[in-house]
This record gives C-alpha cells, sequence and structure tokens, in this order.
C-alpha cells in the first residue's frame, strides 16, 4: 500500500526539527534547504510506496531492487551526507572518502539527533544518536576524521546535553569559516 500522506508528515516533522537544531547550531540557512530533495518525484514517490513508519523507505526499495534510486538521488544532492563526500583519489586511483567542511558536520550532526528524536519517539534520549553511531561504525565508509569530529560531537551530546553541544558547534562553525 502507498502511504503519501503519512510519508510526507514524517518526512516534513523531521525536517521541522532539523530546521530548529540548525538555528541552534548557527547554520539556520542550510537548515531551510534540508532535504528538500525528498520532496521530489524522485524520492518521494518510493518513500510513500515503501513507507512502513518503522525503518527508512530506502530499505524496501534497495530489498526489492538490490539498490536505492532515491537514496541515490537523495545521497548526490545533500551535502550534509557523508557519502555525498567521495571522489577519485589521484594518488591511490580509486574513490575514497573525502574530509567534509565544519557546515556540514554541522548539519550532518542536526540531521542524525533530529531522525533520532522522531524514529525514537519517546524512547530517544541523549545517547540515542551516539548509540546508533557507534553500532554501524565498522560498515561506513567516511573519511576518519569527519568520523572522529562527528563521533566527538555526539559523545559530547551524550555526557553534557543539547545546549553544551549546539554552542560547541556553533562555535566550530564560526571558526571554519
Amino acid at each position: 500500500m502507498i502511504h503519501p500522506v503519512k510519508h510526507f508528515i514524517t518526512i516534513t516533522k523531521h525536517r521541522h526539527v532539523v530546521i530548529k537544531h540548525c538555528r541552534k547550531a548557527g547554520i539556520l540557512w542550510q537548515g531551510l534547504r534540508h532535504d528538500l530533495s525528498k520532496y521530489t518525484p524522485t524520492e518521494f514517490i518510493p518513500g510513500a510506496k515503501y513507507y512502513t513508519g518503522t525503518r527508512s523507505p530506502n530499505e524496501g526499495e534497495r530489498e526489492l531492487y538490490g539498490y536505492s534510486l532515491a537514496w541515490i538521488h537523495h545521497k548526490g544532492r545533500n551535502k550534509h551526507h557523508f557519502e555525498y563526500w567521495t571522489d577519485y583519489s589521484p594518488v591511490s586511483r580509486v574513490v575514497e572518502p573525502v574530509k567534509m567542511p565544519m557546515k556540514y558536520v554541522a548539519e550532518m550532526f542536526c540531521d542524525r539527533v533530529a531522525a533520532g528524536k522522531i524514529y525514537n519517539g519517546d524512547k530517544y534520549t541523549d545517547k540515542s544518536p551516539i548509540e546508533y553511531f557507534v553500532r554501524a561504525k565498522g560498515r561506513r565508509v567516511i573519511h576518519p576524521e569527519t568520523s572522529d569530529l562527528l563521533e566527538e560531537l555526539l559523545t559530547m551530546l551524550a555526557e553534557k546535553g543539547e545546549d553544551y553541544t549546539f554552542k560547541h558547534i556553533r562555535e566550530l562553525v564560526k571558526n571554519n569559516k
């Protein structure tokens, strides 16, 4: 069954939480543009078709075809995804992860925290995002410095809370322009 209304509500709730977090992180403009590609037909139609409410619709598309065109489209247009940041290395002659600019790491942090809140609901704690990050750590192709920074921020959130962490992120963004 196709669930366009439920999918729309979920992605819009998530986007609004990301916007709120991006404001706290000092990157409001990025927050306002966050995940707009999810409303394009390439991403929205599969999202509604494979919507379950308990996991990413991309997983359903991936199970059926072995890949997700919606995800390929999404990660190629949204710089807050580490998967966007890969390039051919003239040294190794293979595609490798590239270090992400701080403003996109900040948005990635906001995205992960918002996803944790939306998808975990009442079960969410400030430890949820780092727990999720650590579970998939060995399966990620991400630049080591980007991974270390994100892990540091997620750990900070778990240990010191949102106010402290967002203040720290604002400083990092300000000092890395």
